[in-house]
């Protein structure tokens, strides 16, 4: 059986469930009924970083966001599947568009509809809030909550795996 660590250093593909994962899972509504979200700025970097050193990077979420899809914009993320309800599939499809095999790619959740994911990806990542049935799958699980720098944690942990942590440093343009 592989560790962590083994499975990291095939990753070329990273893609990231929003609501718990990129935020704390809470939705702030204005008045007009707009969701609102908060995104960590360390977490944001974490993912320039990890581009920036070969791994492709997106988000794949059940719930449709103008905010995660404005945000993926700003970090350059490749790939943006919001709004969908079979996750596995997207996942699958986005993996043989790219020509990759599901053991070079990671998702990092931590809700039931992540759990189809988790079970056919090579890096199976879970946040330290996730549920129970998520963490119990997962190959790795981050000692931050979503929202909080799991998702920094989880590219720190990948870069210092494949040996690109150094080398993809903060010297390139603004905070994420």
């Amino acid at each position: 059986m592989k560790t962590p660590e083994e499975r990291a250093r095939a990753i070329r593909l990273a893609l990231f469930d929003v609501d718990g994962v990129l935020t704390d899972g809470r939705l702030y509504y204005g008045p007009d009924g707009e969701a609102m979200k908060v995104f960590g700025i360390l977490d944001g970097h974490g993912l320039k970083m990890l581009a920036r050193s070969g791994v492709v990077t997106g988000l794949l979420s059940g719930r449709k966001s103008d905010a995660a899809a404005f945000r993926a914009r700003e970090l350059g993320m490749a790939h943006v599947i919001l709004g969908v309800d079979d996750k596995l599939a997207h996942f699958e499809e986005l993996r043989a568009r790219l020509g990759l095999e599901a053991s070079q790619c990671a998702f990092v959740g931590d809700d039931l509809p992540d759990a189809p994911v988790l079970a056919r990806c090579g890096l199976a990542v879970a946040v330290a809030n996730a549920v129970p049935e998520v963490k119990s799958i997962a190959h790795l699980v981050t000692r931050a909550a979503g929202g909080g720098g799991a998702v920094r944690e989880f590219c720190e942990f990948v870069m210092r795996a494949q040996g690109t942590l150094e080398g993809a440093g903060g010297r390139h343009g603004a905070l994420g």
